[in-house]
């Protein structure tokens, strides 16, 4: 089959099955907007109907996989929206009966990181640069903290959430954020082989494998992203710190954190 290219106004969608490849396009850094998230759940959900797609390639354009997502957007009046779009692309990634690989390069931080994260295959360039910066921000991950400790222990997790350093590619495929790092110009590369591969297997068995692979993690997925969400909202949103974090961002100068 030719491949087909959908361009829509945050994300490039290439159908050429058995791939679907969703590409992140918001130049220059591809920051996750609400108009982002909207357009990747309605893909994701088409590509789901599909039955000659069994594997989604996410990549982003330009510069980088994605800085993460809309610092405006987590203002009181859009948080509640910005969390619940942006998780629902998450769930439907998790949830999906695809195989899900990431190609990672340039920057891939915060809500980029968690998108990343939480596909079934990630290759990373070795000088992609890596991290969960949200506590700079007097906020915290949901997805990561949900998640991140089951993929590289609760004590590299533990260090990326609390401290909102950046790692090197080389360094989130030692802890296990990637299965490989690669030389940049390698990366599509890595992605085509194993793509190859999984296209000479059963649809069938790949989409029930992968359900039975996170039988045990989605049960807690689902409540922990849930109570992370719920503390977020309630807890978390109420503090003047966490209000303080975003104007300053937003202001382009350094909080002044009361502790409160």
């Amino acid at each position: 089959m030719a491949t087909a290219t959908i361009t829509k106004l945050r994300i490039e969608v290439e159908l050429q099955p058995p791939v679907a490849r969703l590409r992140l396009q918001n130049p220059p850094l591809n920051v996750i907007d609400i108009p982002m998230m909207e357009e990747l759940a309605a893909s994701l959900a088409e590509i789901e109907l599909q039955p000659d797609i069994t594997v989604i390639i996410l990549s982003g354009a330009q510069k980088a996989f994605s800085v993460g997502v809309d610092v405006a957007a987590h203002t009181p009046d859009k948080v509640e929206e910005m969390l619940g779009k942006f998780h629902a692309v998450i769930r439907a990634l998790v949830a999906s009966r695809k195989v899900s690989i990431a190609a990672v390069h340039g920057h891939c931080l915060g809500g980029g990181a968690e998108l990343a994260m939480v596909c079934d295959l990630v290759y990373t360039s070795e000088l992609a640069t890596w991290g969960f910066p949200e506590i700079k921000l007097g906020c915290y991950p949901p997805v990561a903290v949900t998640a991140l400790a089951a993929l590289v222990g609760q004590k590299q997790a533990a260090d990326l959430v609390l401290t909102g350093r950046n790692i090197t590619g080389k360094e989130a495929a030692a802890i296990g954020l990637a299965n490989a790092v690669l030389a940049e110009v390698d990366l599509e590369h890595a992605v085509q082989e194993a793509v190859q591969h999984l296209s000479q297997l059963s649809p069938a068995a790949l989409a029930i494998t992968k359900r039975a692979i996170y039988a045990w993690d989605s049960i807690h997925f689902d409540k922990g992203l849930a109570q992370a969400e719920k503390v977020y909202f309630e807890d978390l949103m109420k503090t003047e710190d966490a209000q303080e974090g975003i104007n300053a961002f937003l202001e382009k100068r350094q909080p002044k954190w009361k502790g409160k």
